[in-house]
């Protein structure tokens, strides 16, 4: 079975990626889902972390992002603390997928190179687009600029993970036309 990440920048739009190829029959496992069930998992674990984020003894997704794209150190804490269950999960279901005869699986990874996912897969799709444009898609689902930067910083810059991938689809037209990009890839690696 051919394992392949997928990333881009955020904006980018490897989630719409991530759907056409389901819609394609791919398997994708979804590595942010995977951390929002690590998130509730390990939530004793976050509270004791970050109990500034649990206010009804919770992990709060907004107060707790907020915290950690303004704090390195904290954003190290909470990757140790969330990471380990997803590349448990990860590893689980790609066993399955392998067991089940599957030729292909796609895991959609916003940090691949920057957890070391790169050296655990056969090849990277990196999905971009210009930084206005991403922007754009980003303001209108409510992040400010300066909010996108924040969580920007903690990422590979976009063009460093063009340069590390094994393809890279450029996101910069409609959505025809990135089906179109994608089903072409698709013919490529998986024939």
């Amino acid at each position: 079975m051919k394992r392949i990440g997928l990333t881009g920048p955020i904006g980018g739009g490897k989630s719409t990626v991530a759907a056409i190829l389901r819609e394609a029959g791919v398997p994708v496992l979804d590595a942010d889902r995977l951390a929002h069930e690590g998130l509730l998992a390990r939530a004793a674990e976050v509270c004791r972390a970050f109990p500034e984020a649990c206010p009804d003894g919770r992990p709060d997704r907004g107060r707790l992002a907020e915290r950690v794209f303004r704090n390195p150190g904290a954003r190290r804490r909470l990757e140790a603390l969330i990471h380990p269950y997803v590349r448990e999960r990860i590893a689980a279901e790609l066993a399955r997928l392998e067991r089940a005869g599957a030729p292909l699986a796609v895991v959609e990874i916003p940090l691949l190179f920057e957890t070391g996912w790169d050296r655990r897969l056969d090849g990277v799709l990196v999905v971009t687009a210009p930084a206005e444009l991403r922007y754009r898609r980003l303001a209108g689902r409510g992040l400010a600029e300066d909010e996108v930067r924040r969580r920007e910083a903690a990422q590979l810059p976009a063009a460093e993970k063009a340069r590390r991938a094994d393809w890279v689809i450029e996101n910069d037209g409609d959505l025809e036309a990135l089906r179109r990009r994608v089903r072409a890839w698709l013919r490529e690696v998986d024939p």
